[in-house]
């Protein structure tokens, strides 16, 4: 018997979101809806089909398959589906058919879009971003790229110019610093405190050319910088000035005036004391405050990307700073070396829960009796002291201290070209790890081209990709039968989700290979999804663009649970009940989930390059 408008009505006042509208509304809408009723095994739509608009189950159950008929979703009562083609072309990504007997109710497209654009509600509930991603407050330097604070047309003088030149140009402009170029590249910066301690101090001739008297080679920071990045350098050097050089021409400077007005300082107070501090445990009484940094920057309304970054700064200014005092107590190395992080803190992706993976490269020219005698103690002093400071041993021991991960160059070389030629299963974890390396200090400059080789090499040889691609496939998204999240079935977990390995970590494995086939240069999760929207990575544009949609969610998700674990004064951990998100939220996130298994299974099928 043919379903009667007020059946669909009563029945709409039971479904979220049509149960937010108004009684008026719901009346209006009840016969938009064009009502079918297909057999078992019939097919709805089929991958690629126009999708006549949004479809909602009034009985039976659907079988969602994607494009290599893999089955990603059981729905059943009151579940909608075609929403994610609806609202991105139209056209089907998946393929939708009957398990049992269905009476559907279809609501055709442009009155689905007329309902989402009339409706803030409704188009907050289909709104595939999810509720994570508000916009984070403005004025934030956490949020503010470097381009929007500096100043474009910096002041600049050439070497040869003289100190007196540069007094009557910095009291003519009213500035306290001036950029020493030489067509357009950087080579120095001289400042008012130059002029005082290297002229007046030292009574220095006022001709004395600017390349006597300038800091050489100053630190600096691209343009796609944050604002939190330039005041990080600044608490942790004590300099006031830095330079914005892109491509190695000079673009613009930043000075401590430009960022009186922005707000982002508790994690540069952080830094600011961590920076001047002379022993691990005068670190660790700063580190323990990174619970506190990461609930006030979650609660502020911070994405994911950008906590995480904050709170990974600080431990790259704890890992610097233990290397100067390990310098200050050993000697100076004997050779240039090479601090590198790997894991979470060389994919800038650090919570409120990490241990420390690190490495050390060293020059070629080391001896055995120096690897073994300074290196080991400057690695021991390193970790030992980032133990302290919360950042526990590596349970694999991924670590400077072991001797496997304290080599030359030429050894690390190596490492990589056997763990591309002979990709075992201990190569390919090892290369998963070592894929995430990022220089954190020391003097040796060879990173860039091992890793610019490395990934040549690794894209070239489609053998050690078909086993990197398989190693993605190792950790699976929580899903479970009808529209359910599979949680953790006995243990201290029991019924709870595991949000690092279940939930980030597939999409981490995932980004890595893009990178891998992209060859990106990039460590972090979401600048190589970023970077994977070219097309040019393996992944589709749009498939590249839903996978980033739903890293940010699930990511999202997982910081604010820790959030709330702080809050409730508990220490922050991965393992999330379901029973503590809302409906809304745990259908956002299961469908986040079914993303990230439908792009599992394209490769599963033989489709490493994800497309």
């Amino acid at each position: 018997m043919p379903l009667t408008a007020e059946q669909v009505t009563r029945f709409l006042r039971s479904v979220h979101p049509y149960d937010t509208l108004s009684e008026d509304a719901l009346t209006a809408l009840a016969p938009v809806f064009e009502r079918i009723s297909l057999p078992t095994g019939a097919p709805i739509y089929t991958l690629g089909d126009t999708l006549s608009g949004l479809y909602l189950i009034y009985n039976g159950t659907v079988e969602i398959c994607d494009e290599n008929g893999v089955v990603v979703s059981h729905l059943g009562l009151r579940n909608s589906f075609g929403e994610r083609g609806l609202l991105r072309d139209g056209t089907a990504p998946t393929s939708a058919r009957c398990e049992s007997d269905c009476t559907l109710l279809i609501l055709p497209t442009e009155a689905f879009q007329t309902l989402i654009n009339d409706a803030p509600q409704v188009r907050r509930f289909f709104d595939r971003t999810g509720p994570a991603l508000r916009k984070s407050p403005a004025s934030d330097l956490a949020t503010t790229e470097v381009a929007d604070i500096m100043a474009r047309t910096p002041v600049t003088l050439l070497p040869e110019d003289t100190a007196h030149t540069a007094a009557q140009t910095m009291q003519s402009t009213g500035i306290s610093s001036i950029c020493i170029t030489d067509q357009d590249n950087l080579k120095g910066i001289i400042t008012t405190g130059d002029l005082v301690g290297r002229i007046l101090a030292e009574d220095r001739p006022r001709q004395t050319p600017l390349a006597e008297i300038m800091t050489p080679a100053p630190r600096t920071l691209p343009s796609s910088a944050i604002g939190s990045d330039v005041l990080h350098l600044m608490m942790e050097h004590g300099i006031g000035h830095i330079p914005i050089v892109d491509a190695g021409q000079l673009v613009g400077i930043v000075t401590q005036t430009d960022l009186t007005r922005f707000q982002a300082v508790t994690s540069a107070e952080m830094v600011r004391d961590i920076a001047a501090a002379e022993t691990a445990q005068a670190m660790a009484e700063v580190t323990a405050r990174i619970p506190q940094l990461l609930a006030q920057l979650v609660g502020a309304g911070h994405r994911h990307d950008i906590v995480t970054r904050l709170i990974t700064d600080v431990a790259d200014t704890v890992t610097r700073r233990l290397l100067t005092l390990a310098e200050e107590t050993y000697g100076p190395p004997p050779v240039p070396y090479l601090w590198l992080a790997c894991g979470s803190q060389g994919r800038q992706e650090q919570t409120g829960v990490s241990d420390q993976d690190n490495c050390l490269i060293l020059d070629d020219s080391v001896t055995e009796e120096m690897r073994q005698g300074y290196f080991d103690k400057l690695a021991h002093f390193v970790c030992d002291g980032l133990n302290i400071c919360g950042y526990v041993y590596c349970p694999g021991d991924m670590m400077a201290t072991a001797d496997r991960w304290r080599q030359p160059l030429a050894v690390w070389q190596d490492y990589f070209k056997n763990w591309i030629s002979t990709p075992n299963p201990e190569a390919q974890m090892l290369a998963s790890v070592m894929f995430d390396l990022r220089p954190i200090g020391g003097a040796l400059d060879c990173f860039a081209e091992l890793q610019a080789d490395t990934l040549e090499a690794a894209a070239q040889n489609s053998i050690f990709v078909a086993h990197m691609a398989s190693n993605a496939l190792k950790h699976h998204p929580p899903l479970g039968l009808l529209r359910g999240l599979a949680t953790i079935r006995s243990g201290e977990h029991k019924h709870q989700l595991d949000m690092k390995h279940n939930g980030v970590v597939p999409v981490v494995d995932l980004a890595r290979l893009c990178a891998l086939q992209g060859q990106l240069p990039a460590a972090n999760t979401r600048a190589r999804l970023r970077a994977a929207l070219s097309g040019h990575a393996g992944l589709s544009p749009s498939g590249a663009a839903d996978l980033l949609t739903a890293y940010d969610l699930i990511a999202q998700t997982r910081l604010q649970h820790q959030w709330r674990q702080i809050q409730a004064a508990d220490a922050p951990d991965n393992f999330l009940a379901p029973a503590d998100l809302s409906d809304f939220e745990r259908s956002h996130l299961r469908d986040a989930f079914v993303v990230v298994k439908s792009l599992q299974s394209a490769i599963g099928h033989g489709k490493n390059a994800l497309s």
